[in-house]
Formats: C-alpha cells, sequence, structure tokens
C-alpha cells in the first residue's frame, strides 16, 4: 500500500459508506438542506432485482415529505403510483379434516392510521427514484461513487468541535471487475449478501495491492456506516451485535405463479399440516413472492461463524438453495392447489434471527444504520422501512450540525430514539418469525386417524400477533421519548391505554414523540384543500403551528394572536435568534398559523405580520395561514381541530420537529410561547453573528423551490 504521503486527501462533511436504501434516505437529507457530503460502496453500480420489496404507510409519508408539486422530475411519490397495493391479509390453515382452508381474511393495513397503506415496488425502484432525487437537490453534485473499499478508520478524539474533520477514512477504488457481487447460477439471487462468510475474503483478496492514485483519504466531520448486515463500519467500531440466530431456513423467490390457488393476488399467510410455512406477496405487474420455509437444506461442514447459531450442524450451505428447490417445497405447502412458475426473476435464502448493535455510534462522530444495526426476518415488511427510518432520523440532526445551527448533542438523540425502535421490531418480530415458522395446531387433532398433530402453534394466537403487529409495522408509531428534542412536559398516557403514547390534554389526540397526523386544512387565500404535511415538507426546518381557536367568535384568541406578533418580531425572537442574517424569515423555523374561523369572516391582510411574512423583494408567503375548520367547495367538511383534539376556544402550539415528529405541545398564550422559545434555546444556535451576503433584488431566484431552503 502506498505511504500517506503519496495518497490523495479531500475533505467532505458527512461520508457515507453504503449506498443502499438507508445511506441514500440519509445522502437526500443532506442534499435537499446543501450539506456537502460523499456516498460511497464497494459494489458496481448495478441495481440488481429482488431484494426488499415491502414499503410501509410510514416510508410512503416521508417520500411524499420530499415530492412536492414545484418539483418537475420524477419524485419518490412515484412509488405509490407503480407499486401494487396490497389491501387484504388472507389465513390459510389445516381444518379439522387437516385439508388446507382459508381461515381467515382481514384488510392488510390498518384503516385510518394514514393517508398511505403498504405496498410492494421493487427495491431498485426505490433506488433510482433516491438517485434521481439527490442529484436534483444537490445539482449534481452528489453521485454515488462506485465501486470504493474502506479500508481504514480513524476517529480523532482531540478533536471536539462541530466543524472539525475529525474522522479520517482510507478507501480504495477498485476494479469494475472485482465489484461485482457473487452470484449462484444463472439467475439473478440475493444469495451473496445472506449469509455470513463474504466480507472477509472479498477485503482480503483486493486490499494489498494497487497504484497509488487508486487510494484516497477522505477526512470528514461525521461518517454514516449503511453498509449491511456484515458492516465494515460495524466492525471497525468494534460493535457487537445480541441476539440470536434460529435453525428456521427461508427461501424466497419472485416469479409468475400458473396455480389455482385463489387468493394468489392476495397476501397470504399459509400453514401446511407437514410441508411448512408460505408467505405470498403478490408484486407489481404479474409477479408474486413466495416465501417459504425450506425443510431440508444443505451444510457446510465445521461449525457455523455465529456464536448463537446452532454450531453442529453447521453454515448453510447456500449455493444449494436453488428455484427448484424452493418451488418444490412451494407445492407440498399449497396442496391440495396446483402451483407451476413462469418467469423466474430472482430468488434467496436466508437464516432467521434477530439481533440488534449495543451501540449505534462511537464519539457521535461514526454512526451506523440500517442492517448494520438491526437484522431480523424479512416477512414482517420491515428492513428497507426501519433502515430508511434510522438515516430519516439522523440526516436532519447531521444538517443541522453541520450547518451550525444546532449543537452536537442532538446527535446523541439518534441511538436513544433509535435503539428503541430496533429492539421493538426485535420483539416484535421473534414473536412473529416463531409462529410463522412453527408446525400449526390441527383443530380437533386428536379425531384424525394416525395423526400426531397434536400440539403446535395457535393459528387463533398467530392472527392476533399479526394484527397487534400491524399498527407497529407501519411505522406511524414510533415514540421518541423526553429528550433535548422532546419535551412530554404535560403529556400522559390517556388511561389504560399506555401503549397509545402520550398525550397532553391541550392536543388530546396528538401523541407526543410521535409523528404528526395528517389531515386535511383549507389554503386561506385561496380556499385549496391541502394535507397539512404537504405543507411541511423534508427540507431541514421546524414548525411552530399555531391553533388560535376561532379567533372571530372568540376575541380574546384575536387579540392574543396580535400580541404574538409583538414577541415574534422582536429582534430577540427565536425566529430571528436562530435565522442567519439576511436569510430568508423562515428558512431555520416556518410558522404555520390554522386557525378555526369561517375563512369568509376574516381577511387575509387582516392576519398580524409574523404570519405573512414578506422577503427580500417583499413578496409575500401566502401559503402559512390555513383555515382548519369549514366546508370546501366540494362539500368536504374540515376539521382539524377535530381531528388534533384541540379545544375551539382553548387553541394550542405544536411544535414539530424536521421529520414531522411532535417535539412539543403548549398552550396558546405568550406563557406558551416562551416555552417554545426555551424549547429552542436547549439545542439551537444563536444566528445573529452569522450574516449571509445581501441577496440580489434583480435576480429570477424561481429555482429557489428546488434548491437547499435551510438557512439560506
Amino acid at each position: 500500500m502506498p505511504s500517506q504521503q503519496t495518497i490523495k486527501e479531500s475533505k467532505t462533511d458527512v461520508l457515507i459508506i453504503g449506498a443502499g436504501p438507508s445511506g441514500l434516505m440519509c445522502a437526500l437529507w443532506l442534499a435537499r438542506c446543501g450539506i456537502p457530503c460523499r456516498i460511497i460502496d464497494k459494489r458496481a453500480g448495478d441495481i440488481f432485482a429482488g431484494q426488499a420489496d415491502g414499503l410501509q404507510s410510514r416510508s410512503f409519508e416521508i417520500f411524499q415529505s420530499f415530492s412536492e408539486d414545484p418539483f418537475d422530475f420524477v419524485t419518490l411519490d412515484k412509488a405509490w403510483k407503480a407499486a401494487n397495493h396490497m389491501m387484504e391479509m388472507s389465513f390459510w390453515s389445516p381444518n379439522e379434516k387437516g385439508v388446507l382452508a382459508r381461515k381467515s381474511r382481514i384488510p392488510d393495513f390498518i384503516p385510518g392510521i394514514s393517508r398511505f397503506h403498504e405496498c410492494v415496488i421493487h427495491q431498485g425502484k426505490i433506488e433510482n427514484w433516491l438517485n434521481t432525487s439527490i442529484d436534483q437537490f444537490s445539482e449534481g453534485k452528489v453521485k454515488v461513487e462506485r465501486p470504493y473499499l474502506p479500508l481504514s478508520i480513524k476517529i480523532d478524539e482531540n478533536m471536539k468541535g462541530d466543524q472539525d474533520y475529525a474522522v479520517e477514512v482510507l478507501v480504495k477504488r477498485l476494479s469494475d471487475d472485482l465489484a461485482k457481487p457473487e452470484q449462484y447460477g444463472n439467475i439473478s439471487n440475493g444469495l451473496f449478501r445472506a449469509f455470513e462468510g463474504d466480507q472477509d475474503k472479498f477485503y482480503a483478496d483486493h486490499v494489498s495491492d494497487g497504484n497509488v492514485e487508486d487510494f484516497e483519504l477522505i477526512k470528514a466531520k461525521y461518517v454514516l456506516g449503511s453498509d449491511g448486515a456484515h458492516s465494515w463500519v460495524r466492525k471497525q467500531l468494534e460493535i457487537e451485535m445480541q441476539g440470536e440466530t434460529t435453525d428456521f431456513i427461508w427461501g424466497v423467490i419472485d416469479m409468475v405463479p400458473i396455480t389455482n390457488f385463489p387468493d394468489i393476488r392476495s397476501r397470504c399467510a399459509v400453514h401446511s399440516r407437514e410441508s411448512g410455512s408460505m408467505m405470498v406477496i403478490p408484486r407489481e405487474n404479474d409477479l408474486c413472492r413466495l416465501y417459504i420455509q425450506l425443510k431440508e437444506v444443505a451444510r457446510e461442514d465445521g461449525e457455523g461463524s455465529d456464536v448463537n447459531a446452532a454450531k453442529a450442524k453447521g453454515r448453510i450451505d447456500r449455493s444449494k438453495i436453488t428455484p427448484e428447490s424452493i418451488i418444490k417445497q412451494a407445492k407440498e405447502i399449497i396442496q391440495p392447489f396446483d402451483l407451476d412458475i413462469t418467469d423466474i426473476s430472482w430468488f434467496t435464502g436466508y437464516q432467521i434471527g434477530q439481533r440488534v448493535a449495543t451501540g449505534f455510534h462511537r464519539n457521535n462522530r461514526v454512526f451506523i444504520s440500517g442492517d448494520a444495526c438491526h437484522t431480523h426476518s424479512p416477512k414482517a415488511g420491515q428492513g428497507m422501512n426501519v433502515s430508511m427510518q434510522d438515516t430519516y432520523n439522523l440526516g436532519f440532526k447531521l444538517a443541522l450540525v453541520c450547518k451550525g445551527l444546532a449543537k452536537q448533542d442532538i446527535l446523541q438523540t439518534y441511538q436513544s430514539e433509535r435503539k428503541k425502535v430496533a429492539h421493538d421490531l426485535i420483539n416484535f418480530d421473534h414473536k412473529f418469525s416463531r409462529l410463522f415458522s412453527g408446525k400449526p395446531m390441527i383443530p380437533n387433532a386428536e379425531k384424525l386417524e394416525g395423526s400426531k398433530d397434536a400440539g403446535g402453534v395457535d393459528l387463533d394466537e398467530f392472527h392476533q400477533v399479526y394484527v397487534q403487529g400491524a399498527k407497529f409495522a407501519s411505522g406511524t408509531i414510533s415514540d421518541y421519548q423526553d429528550s433535548i428534542m422532546v419535551k412530554k412536559t404535560g403529556a400522559k398516557p390517556r388511561s389504560g391505554e399506555e401503549a397509545d403514547g402520550d398525550f397532553n390534554p391541550l392536543a388530546n389526540n396528538v401523541p407526543v414523540g410521535r409523528r404528526l397526523f395528517s389531515d386535511l386544512v383549507l389554503g386561506h387565500i385561496d380556499y385549496k384543500m391541502v394535507h397539512l404535511a404537504d405543507k411541511m415538507p423534508s427540507d431541514g426546518r421546524f414548525r411552530v403551528l399555531i391553533f388560535p381557536g376561532d379567533v372571530h367568535q372568540y376575541k380574546a384568541n384575536w387579540n392574543t394572536l396580535n400580541k404574538f406578533n409583538d414577541v415574534l418580531e422582536a429582534k430577540d425572537s427565536f425566529i430571528k435568534r436562530y435565522t442567519p442574517v439576511n436569510a430568508f424569515p423562515s428558512s431555520v423555523i416556518e410558522i404555520l398559523t390554522i386557525h378555526a374561523s369561517s375563512r369568509f369572516d376574516i381577511e387575509f391582510h387582516d392576519f398580524p405580520q409574523f404570519t405573512r411574512s414578506t422577503d427580500f423583494k417583499g413578496r409575500t408567503d401566502y401559503w402559512r395561514i390555513f383555515c382548519g375548520a369549514g366546508k370546501a367547495y366540494d362539500g368536504t367538511d374540515i376539521d382539524i381541530y377535530k381531528t388534533f383534539g384541540i379545544d375551539k376556544q382553548a387553541g394550542a402550539i405544536l411544535v414539530v420537529r424536521p421529520d414531522s415528529h411532535v417535539a412539543q405541545v403548549v398552550e396558546y398564550s405568550l406563557d406558551g410561547l416562551k416555552q417554545v422559545d426555551e424549547y429552542f434555546s436547549g439545542f439551537m444556535l444563536d444566528q445573529r453573528n452569522n450574516v449571509l451576503p445581501e441577496k440580489d433584488k434583480t435576480i429570477n431566484d424561481a429555482i429557489r423551490f428546488l434548491q437547499p431552503r435551510l438557512a439560506v
């Protein structure tokens, strides 16, 4: 290896190692907020078929938040249109005669939990749209750099400043031939990434030689390892994974089925009497995915590499998992129905295990996300979703710190918030996967001649676990606890509903610490019916939602709103303190006002100045005042006050983080406004000495809707 003196050196704010969905989501945040970053991956540029396919409600909400109307490129909300929407879940198990029969049907989502529901779509399409959005937001400056192999990582613990380049990562540019993943056979498959053993051999083969121009020393303020279940970054940080690996082996195949099974286009859980279990996932176009429990899989000689695995049996010989072996088992499971297949597009095999990393960072400088910090079975449709949600949590925090807007302290909340979600996921998956993999209990089994079916999994219990887990699986109830970024003061569990969140009586349907549910409002200026969430896109800004109630009926509420103007327009208000001089007025903290009066009883320009600020050209921001109660012209009844449980006389103030999680609920009063000020003063940095260049009034800056909006 060349000496360090001859190696090219470079700097970036954030280096992301691993360009799967989790790494790309972080890069998307950073690009949207204008933060210099790089993202590298050791594999060549091909995006393979198969891999993850399920998208939950929360993921679609996140995609929508990066997909605003002014954008003229194919944004992530395209996923909703291109995906296969799964509306129904069917449960199949042996009846009293031991014959496979449909036991029940239920919705495959929780009605009313989100405006979106679970769908399935090729992971490659998601990665393409993520890459397209990153390219657009960064004006072509950020692209995945392939194939780059990280060789060493060093944290300088003496560098304490949030803008110090405290991490050095040595990387090597590989040839494309060396970066192509291992495959087994001629059909695309994921076997190369499903089992232990690839990484050590890969590194040993490729790190010892190369020309000096192949190497680069990257200095970064922060590093993220989103490099998969066998994470190189995690190993360098000596972070352990705790948990267990079961002896259940599953095969997965994407193909077009030819069958008389009546529910082939619904999601199904199928428990056979003797041949194992199967999950049916209808996909886009004619495709269908089968998850199939494999009864017999060849093992390699020797012990498994996981100390918690069944060592005596050895590691799975993945080369013996073939489409033929998977389909053979599927045909046995689905009897008495027929099954044939055509157009196989992808397959893989995996061993069920649930493990969580003991830590998600080192020194709040190097972080891990996604499969690098939690692994589990894929049947609950959580892998890609939770992995992206990890970095949806981390990305905006890195942006705020790198931009000099917030203290490094906020980075500590990444582990505390996401590790709890990981443990909740593992607990759910542990129960779900074992019930799914177990032999089913047969009703009145003792009456079947020669039966050995006594005992086994109670399918009613399996059904209940699935229904109970669906809310968690949706991703919409991730609950972040009290911290520097979440203030639950005044909020408490409802009586008898501890698992349902912490609620402040001022907004008794809004769980503090969870994402804000979106409902319809009416634009005061144009009376357009819009979702509130669509007026709070993911661009790095905090939102303060003022619900002043019915300001026409209750004059005291109107007077309070006008008193707010004196506070918020003052030079030392939290709006002004944390916004750089010469930046757009709402480019760090945006205030939205959602009143409960009739739009016809009050004129737009009667509202105080802070609700409708003007910019350096004198342009009015019309899109920050809304009617939260009324009737749209098409007859739709609007009442977000009822949705959120806010009294139309008392009102309330909500603080919402850039990731749309509710940070605080306080009373609608000057004292409540003071509490909001105290919230921001806990972690934001004073910007009154951060003077940006004055904006040129003569330029046409229409592109500002696509360019970064945070502190600009």
